[in-house]
């Protein structure tokens, strides 16, 4: 009778024991789901959050196409080279000095020979160049003279070229004190002045030092170039 009775016993503790472990798995595959799912979403989620955004690049640049696609290209003009190179203030600069010249010269101007030019002749010349000085620039006018015009008969010869050259100033604001008196002295010696009588040399009043250069040149020479420079850019 007890072997008997315990087999009950033993099965029906047997039995609890296969339905705990049963539980357990249940419990382990389910948790095991749902972490899969989670991982799932948030794989779905970025790809579909990268495809979206690739879809608005896509949109982006098919716009951008769009609207250069709609606007041609601009051909650049030899006008427009030419402005951009800074050309064009230059020629309009040549054209200015051009139309000065044209209407002293419609306004009676007579070329004459100035007297302490040196200038041997009434002749058709190349080029009249102006060099601008001041009362102070002796020395950049000697070095000057050093290396273009370094024989007493340099100068005779340029102009025998068809090439006159003259350091161009006016007169200082007290007419007749050291500063004039000092130029006319190194004119006499040198004779490669042109003194602007009715100009006074001043820093405020260089814009109309142009003007009165190019009436004064055109009474004095017949020439096809009339050309301003500074004695600091030779």
């Amino acid at each position: 009778m007890d072997s008997s009775s315990s087999l009950p016993v033993i099965a029906a503790s047997s039995s609890k024991s296969d339905r705990r472990s049963k539980s357990k798995n249940l419990n382990n595959t389910s948790k095991s789901s749902v972490i899969m799912a989670f991982l799932s979403c948030l794989a779905w989620l970025y790809i579909a959050g990268r495809l979206w955004q690739d879809a608005e690049n896509r949109m982006l640049l098919a716009n951008l196409l769009k609207i250069n696609s709609g606007q041609r290209p601009k051909v650049l003009t030899v006008e427009d080279k030419l402005m951009v190179l800074g050309c064009k203030d230059l020629e309009r600069r040549i054209v200015e000095a051009e139309m000065e010249l044209t209407l002293a010269k419609s306004q009676g101007y007579l070329r004459k020979q100035p007297q302490e030019s040196g200038t041997s002749s009434g002749k058709k010349l190349l080029a009249v160049i102006g060099v601008y000085t001041g009362f102070g620039g002796r020395l950049r006018r000697n070095i000057i003279r050093g290396s273009w015009m370094s024989k007493a008969d340099d100068l005779a010869k340029l102009e025998e070229r068809g090439i006159v050259v003259r350091f161009v100033i006016g007169r200082s604001a007290n007419r007749g004190d050291s500063l004039d008196r000092n130029i006319d002295e190194e004119n006499h010696a040198m004779k490669d002045f042109l003194i602007l009588d009715h100009h006074e040399e001043d820093q405020e009043e260089l814009p109309k030092k142009a003007k009165f250069f190019f009436s004064t040149a055109v009474q004095m020479w017949d020439a096809d170039f009339m050309l301003k420079s500074t004695t600091t850019l030779i």
